[in-house]
């Protein structure tokens, strides 16, 4: 599934195409995604202004001038694509994922100006759904959503009350969203190696020094990442125009067997299974 930086990296490639634009034409080829489409979905978008484009967590959201946020979810397999008259654009071309087919364009989005957006989904376990904006906050999608983890409101006081006392390992609780919205999998473990934590040791048993350090790795790993374009980009071209991809710099993920990377370490990075997840680590330095 996506992470924040390759939606970050969706929105990004489709900011220039439907950011300020009016939508012409909205086209919903089924009744539904993973969840059924609201009521007078396509009416509700045809003719309106996409004020700003914007991320939370893993949800972009495209804000209209008639009170209401499309909030879309890219689930397993969703992905955008962009026609061009020099070809077409796919804003996250991710590593693993097959060619767009046909019978998987579920939405297109047409822009006055001439821009095309379709929306593919195979699995269908993304979902798009229309909110007053206003009540983004109070909506159950985010009412209990923790702070983003690129903002002032994450740092080691946010970490220092949430992991008070608990039990459950630092990586558990790192890929709670209502701790911080938007971490994965994949950069849980590149944090948590990189900050030279355990993934099982209890939570509340990480010191202050080691928070305020988790806190700030975190942020670097995610930065990282977003400037390559993300973890399983395919053909992602960086502003210097050459290949990015942040798989090829992980120290942990995927690396099962490897040496570990941090410096001065002698040992080998470990995969268990935890909590359905596979946990890439290294036993000897995070302790």
């Amino acid at each position: 599934m996506p992470e924040l930086p390759e939606v970050e990296t969706v929105r990004r490639g489709l900011a220039p195409v439907l950011e300020g634009q009016r939508l012409r034409r909205v086209e919903a080829r089924r009744p539904d995604l993973r969840f059924p489409f609201p009521e007078g979905f396509v009416q509700r978008l045809t003719g309106a202004q996409i004020i700003a484009l914007r991320r939370r967590a893993k949800y972009l959201m495209a804000d209209l001038d008639r009170g209401e946020t499309l909030v879309m979810h890219l689930g397993m397999s969703g992905r955008f694509e962009i026609a061009q008259p020099e070809g077409s654009v796919r804003p996250g071309e991710f590593h693993y994922a097959a060619d767009p087919n046909p019978k998987h364009a579920h939405v297109v989005f047409e822009t006055h100006a001439g821009g095309r957006v379709t929306y593919y989904d195979a699995r269908r376990f993304g979902f798009m759904g229309l909110i007053e904006t206003a009540a983004l906050d109070e909506h159950p999608w985010f009412a209990a959503m923790g702070p983003e983890p690129l903002s002032d409101a994450f740092g080691p006081d946010r970490l220092a009350e949430m992991f008070k006392g608990r039990a459950q390992g630092p990586k558990t609780l790192l890929l709670d969203q209502r701790v911080v919205a938007g971490l994965g999998n994949i950069y849980v473990c590149e944090a948590l190696n990189r900050s030279k934590i355990s993934p099982f040791r209890p939570a509340g048993e990480v010191g202050p020094e080691k928070l305020v350090l988790l806190s700030r790795i975190v942020k670097e790993v995610l930065t990282e990442a977003i400037e390559v374009g993300g973890s399983t980009l395919r053909d992602f071209a960086a502003a210097n125009g050459a290949l990015g991809y942040f798989q090829h710099r992980f120290r942990a993920y995927d690396r099962q067997d490897e040496p570990c990377s941090n410096p001065g370490c002698a040992g080998t990075i470990h995969r268990e299974v935890q909590a359905g997840r596979s946990t890439y680590f290294c036993p000897t330095c995070q302790t």
